[in-house]
């Protein structure tokens, strides 16, 4: 057996412990100053719109949030008939729990807002054009996975808001023809919210999601690092001499731990001056709560429907509301197919009044939504 496979040792036969002996070891096997020299020679462009580079890192930070305090939560929750007792005494009987509990959904809270962020400074910054297609893919379906994540977590605590929120969420998907029965024997697990559906959310939200998420948010980060931070299309016109750039490391990730650490403090602050509340056991017999709404970001979409239903009554009105948040998933999925060039030309343009559109659309129908409990 080759000696190179053994750590180098002195003429005692001792490992040797100065920083070159151990610095090579570990390098030889683990690649270690590949990573180095790839940080050292990454470069980032500063510009005015350099702000919105800093989303994509909160983003990551609130799931890193999530990932910890799920698995603390883990070790007292139990899925199905004491689901709600489980929460109660996390939140009230264990110590630190109601902390833990709150930087997990408050945190939740915070992820969903910066993927939307990211999601429309990436649009608006053309982020998505040509070679970072797949880059752009893959975070429609990090958002709509986080979105996914949001839902099945929020009727874990099977209270009394959780439970009719959920029965509410899920009319939506039984409106689609041919999706009614694959919602009660998939999803549900009957006709009706309960104890199976819990079961089935817990799975779907601490084992299927993760294991799906985590690969794809791996391949998302890969695609980032290899083609680097795109330029807007103001920025990338300008003479390459006028372009300011700095260093991956450590200028820029020192200013991306600055921005971790703002975004701690504010879920800490939101953690421990509003503890997420828990209500009543759920109760299916009782009437639901006045206001009963689904979570603020799929607001829009259930006020799209509520404001189309108005105008088209009955299931036809039903489907056109499904069919108009149907185009508008649609048209940024194929945006990159859409707009493909560098040049700022009508597509560009065009993409960038549909997406405001989108946008603009999304906000006021949430705050309509809202203003109409």
């Amino acid at each position: 057996m080759s000696t190179s496979s053994f750590p180098e040792r002195d003429a005692q036969g001792r490992v040797c412990t100065e920083r070159g002996g151990i610095s090579r070891w570990a390098d030889e096997r683990l690649g270690i100053s590949t990573l180095v020299d790839l940080a050292r020679h990454k470069r980032v462009p500063q510009h005015k719109h350099s702000f919105w580079y800093y989303w994509g890192g909160i983003s990551l930070l609130f799931f890193i949030v999530q990932l910890f305090t799920g698995i603390l939560l883990l070790v007292y929750y139990r899925p199905g008939k004491e689901a709600f007792e489980s929460v109660r005494q996390i939140t009230y009987d264990v110590d630190f729990g109601w902390l833990i509990r709150s930087a997990h959904s408050w945190s939740a809270n915070l992820m969903v807002f910066a993927v939307f962020v990211h999601l429309f400074s990436v649009l608006f910054m053309k982020a998505y054009r040509k070679p970072r297609e797949f880059g752009w893919w893959s975070g429609l379906m990090l958002l709509g996975m986080v979105m996914l994540f949001g839902f099945s977590g929020y009727l874990l605590p099977m209270d009394q808001l959780a439970y009719f929120a959920t029965k509410v969420g899920l009319q939506i998907p039984s409106m689609i023809p041919g999706l009614s029965q694959l919602v009660n024997d998939l999803v549900r697990g009957g006709s009706q919210v309960g104890e199976a559906t819990v079961q089935r959310f817990f799975a779907l939200h601490a084992v299927i999601l993760p294991l799906l998420f985590l690969p794809l948010l791996s391949f998302h980060l890969y695609l980032v690092q290899r083609h680097g931070n795109a330029l807007p299309p103001g920025e990338a016109a300008r003479p390459e001499s006028d372009r300011r750039i700095i260093p991956f490391f450590p200028n820029f990730l020192a200013q991306d731990l600055a921005m971790w650490l703002i975004a701690l403090n504010v879920v800490t602050i939101l953690a421990t001056l509003y503890p997420w509340d828990l209500g009543k056991p759920a109760d299916p017999l009782s009437p639901a709560p006045v206001g009963i709404h689904p979570e603020w970001y799929f607001m829009s979409q259930f006020q799209l429907l509520k404001v189309v239903g108005a105008l088209i009554p009955g299931f036809a009105g039903e489907i056109a509301g499904m069919t108009l948040f149907g185009a508008a998933t649609v048209f940024l999925a194929i945006i990159p197919l859409f707009d493909p060039d560098s040049s700022f030309g009508q597509r560009a343009r065009l993409t960038s009044w549909l997406g405001a559109a989108i946008l603009g659309g999304m906000i006021v129908l949430t705050i309509w939504g809202y203003a109409a409990l």
